[in-house]
Protein backbone atom coordinates (compact mmCIF):
# COMPACT_ATOMS: atom_id res chain seq x y z
CA UNK A 1 0.00 0.00 0.00
CA UNK A 2 3.01 2.29 0.38
CA UNK A 3 3.04 3.18 -3.32
CA UNK A 4 -0.63 4.12 -3.57
CA UNK A 5 -1.09 7.77 -4.43
CA UNK A 6 -3.06 9.91 -2.01
CA UNK A 7 -6.11 11.90 -3.08
CA UNK A 8 -7.33 14.60 -0.73
CA UNK A 9 -10.73 16.28 -1.01
CA UNK A 10 -10.41 19.86 0.22
CA UNK A 11 -11.82 23.33 0.57
CA UNK A 12 -8.79 25.58 -0.06
CA UNK A 13 -9.80 28.11 2.61
CA UNK A 14 -10.18 25.43 5.30
CA UNK A 15 -7.47 25.63 7.98
CA UNK A 16 -7.42 21.87 8.59
CA UNK A 17 -7.15 21.20 4.84
CA UNK A 18 -4.18 23.57 4.61
CA UNK A 19 -2.50 21.85 7.57
CA UNK A 20 -2.90 18.43 5.93
CA UNK A 21 -1.51 19.76 2.63
CA UNK A 22 1.49 21.17 4.52
CA UNK A 23 2.14 17.81 6.23
CA UNK A 24 1.96 16.03 2.86
CA UNK A 25 4.34 18.50 1.21
CA UNK A 26 6.81 18.38 4.10
CA UNK A 27 6.81 14.57 4.00
CA UNK A 28 7.41 14.77 0.22
CA UNK A 29 4.40 12.55 -0.37
CA UNK A 30 2.87 12.56 -3.84
CA UNK A 31 -0.79 13.47 -3.80
CA UNK A 32 -3.65 14.87 -5.83
CA UNK A 33 -5.94 17.43 -4.28
CA UNK A 34 -9.53 17.90 -5.35
CA UNK A 35 -11.30 21.14 -4.54
CA UNK A 36 -14.80 19.70 -4.29
CA UNK A 37 -16.26 23.20 -4.57
CA UNK A 38 -14.82 23.49 -8.10
CA UNK A 39 -15.12 19.78 -8.94
CA UNK A 40 -18.29 18.74 -7.11
CA UNK A 41 -18.61 15.21 -5.82
CA UNK A 42 -21.34 13.15 -7.39
CA UNK A 43 -23.92 11.31 -5.31
CA UNK A 44 -22.26 8.04 -6.30
CA UNK A 45 -18.71 9.21 -5.44
CA UNK A 46 -19.74 10.64 -2.07
CA UNK A 47 -21.74 7.52 -1.23
CA UNK A 48 -18.64 5.38 -1.90
CA UNK A 49 -16.39 7.67 0.18
CA UNK A 50 -18.81 7.48 3.11
CA UNK A 51 -19.12 3.70 2.78
CA UNK A 52 -15.31 3.40 2.76
CA UNK A 53 -15.07 5.71 5.79
CA UNK A 54 -17.36 3.27 7.59
CA UNK A 55 -19.52 5.96 9.19
CA UNK A 56 -23.14 7.02 8.82
CA UNK A 57 -23.60 10.00 6.48
CA UNK A 58 -24.96 12.13 9.34
CA UNK A 59 -21.56 11.85 11.08
CA UNK A 60 -19.97 13.64 8.13
CA UNK A 61 -22.19 16.71 8.45
CA UNK A 62 -20.64 19.98 9.63
CA UNK A 63 -23.15 20.92 12.29
CA UNK A 64 -21.79 24.44 12.88
CA UNK A 65 -22.28 25.59 9.29
CA UNK A 66 -24.96 28.22 8.73
CA UNK A 67 -26.55 26.10 5.96
CA UNK A 68 -26.97 23.23 8.46
CA UNK A 69 -28.90 25.57 10.73
CA UNK A 70 -30.83 27.22 7.87
CA UNK A 71 -32.01 23.82 6.63
CA UNK A 72 -32.94 22.79 10.20
CA UNK A 73 -31.04 19.54 9.81
CA UNK A 74 -30.73 18.93 13.55
CA UNK A 75 -34.53 18.78 13.77
CA UNK A 76 -35.17 16.60 10.73
CA UNK A 77 -35.24 12.85 10.32
CA UNK A 78 -33.53 12.26 6.99
CA UNK A 79 -32.55 9.11 5.17
CA UNK A 80 -28.88 8.47 4.40
CA UNK A 81 -29.55 9.18 0.73
CA UNK A 82 -31.24 12.50 1.62
CA UNK A 83 -28.21 13.53 3.70
CA UNK A 84 -25.82 12.59 0.89
CA UNK A 85 -27.95 14.53 -1.60
CA UNK A 86 -27.78 17.63 0.65
CA UNK A 87 -23.98 17.32 1.05
CA UNK A 88 -23.60 17.17 -2.73
CA UNK A 89 -25.92 20.15 -3.20
CA UNK A 90 -24.36 22.15 -0.32
CA UNK A 91 -20.68 21.14 -0.11
CA UNK A 92 -20.15 23.32 2.99
CA UNK A 93 -22.07 20.63 4.88
CA UNK A 94 -19.28 18.11 4.30
CA UNK A 95 -16.60 17.51 6.94
CA UNK A 96 -13.14 17.82 5.47
CA UNK A 97 -10.55 16.93 4.43
CA UNK A 98 -11.33 13.43 3.24
CA UNK A 99 -8.19 11.53 2.29
CA UNK A 100 -8.00 8.40 0.13
CA UNK A 101 -5.01 6.11 -0.22
CA UNK A 102 -5.53 2.81 -1.96
CA UNK A 103 -8.62 1.26 -0.40
CA UNK A 104 -8.36 3.28 2.80
CA UNK A 105 -10.37 6.45 3.42
CA UNK A 106 -10.00 8.71 6.45
CA UNK A 107 -11.35 12.02 7.67
CA UNK A 108 -8.17 13.93 8.52
CA UNK A 109 -9.58 15.73 11.56
CA UNK A 110 -7.43 16.65 13.33
CA UNK A 111 -4.87 17.20 10.56
CA UNK A 112 -2.38 14.84 12.22
CA UNK A 113 -4.66 11.91 11.30
CA UNK A 114 -3.00 12.06 7.86
CA UNK A 115 0.12 10.56 9.41
CA UNK A 116 -1.75 7.25 9.73
CA UNK A 117 -1.66 6.99 5.93
CA UNK A 118 2.00 7.99 5.41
Amino acid sequence: MGKDKITIYIKPTCTTCRKVLKILRESETEFDSVNYFEEPLTNKALTKLIKDLGIPPRDLLRKNESIYKELGLSKKELSDSDIIYLMVKYPDLLQRPIVVKGGKVILARPAEEIENLL
